[in-house]
């Protein structure tokens, strides 16, 4: 595998690296409200792996919670978004220098599940994050591995060719991949080469920013399908049209970041011409209308004009 290519540890015979050569991680949640999904998140890994809650709500009962489950807590005074809940978990870690796990309130994996990341993980030396395949309640998959974003492949959505590209053309079968980060294990060395998260991104596309970033700098991203996670999703975003604008904006962000103002027109331009079509033949007309206006308007300034609901926790 070249280094910051795309990699899947196989299902059947997972590499398992030296369990003994790695302090168990610690967990770090980063909160906003829901103390019920907090509690069960928590539950499985609870006196076996080193917990820190950081609440961006500053909620009494997030924080009953989180002492319950013998967690650290952790209180950043103010809503920063996800992004910012993060980074201010990883300057208070009760054991620098160790991996760390992000886990959203809304997801479940046990301590085994965690041991196995990171024994994929430690298994590959240039690895810099390890995510588990996720389901729903219901037990329906979920896809967690992506390419990463770029004009070229907004393009090729835009126009539904991405998968006939991906079985013709070997470049785009092997492009490189990231693991969405509702459960996502990081590795200490590339967060101390790396660094923090982007607070820029106040909710969705920090961990592919980050990703991205690694990815840049020779590190990969590995899934490990073997390890499967609960993940009830969106849990903390209730209102679907907020949701859209707010993906998108963290979206334009990433792409203004990483490819300029050209990179975003062109995108952008992608965005126009695929709702477009999708309002004509699509199956979710007024849902591709919707997208249709938000890329129009810009998602950035359609975000700056919400008001206020605070959320820290990636849904």
């Amino acid at each position: 595998m070249g280094v910051g290519a795309p990699h899947t540890v196989p299902a059947a015979g997972p590499a398992r690296g030296p369990r003994g050569a790695a302090p168990a991680p610690e967990v770090l949640v980063v909160a906003y409200g829901t103390p019920d999904l907090l509690r069960r998140a928590l539950e499985p890994l609870a006196g076996v792996l080193p917990l820190t809650v950081v609440d961006n709500s500053s909620s009494p009962a997030v924080r009953a919670v989180a002492e319950a489950a013998g967690a650290a807590y952790l209180d950043p005074g103010r809503n920063g978004g996800f992004a910012a809940g993060v980074n201010h978990g990883l300057a208070h870690r009760q054991l620098p220098g160790r991996d760390v796990l992000l886990l959203n309130p809304d997801a479940v994996v046990t301590a085994d599940g965690v041991r196995a990341l990171q024994d994929a993980l430690h298994a590959h030396p240039r690895a810099a994050s390890a995510g588990p395949a996720q389901v729903d309640d219901a037990g329906h998959p979920a896809r967690v591995e992506w390419p990463f974003p770029s004009p070229l492949a907004a393009w090729t959505e835009a126009l539904g060719i991405d998968a006939v590209l991906r079985r013709v053309a070997p470049a785009l079968r092997a492009r490189a991949t990231y693991v969405i980060g509702s459960v996502l294990l990081l590795r200490a060395d590339a967060l101390a080469d790396v660094g923090g998260l982007d607070e820029r991104f106040f909710l969705y596309a920090e961990e592919t920013d980050w990703a991205y970033r690694a990815h840049r700098r020779g590190w990969a991203h590995l899934l490990v399908p073997e390890v499967v996670a609960t993940h009830v999703g969106a849990a903390t975003s209730s209102d679907p049209v907020r949701r859209e604008t707010v993906v998108r904006a963290s979206q334009e962000r990433y792409l203004r970041k990483h490819f300029g103002v050209a990179g975003w027109a062109a995108a952008r331009a992608a965005g126009v011409v695929g709702a477009a079509v999708r309002c004509v033949l699509g199956p979710d007309r007024a849902a591709a209308r919707v997208r249709l206006v938000l890329v129009l308007r810009g998602p950035v300034a359609a975000e700056r004009a919400l008001a206020p609901q605070g959320s820290g926790a990636a849904a």
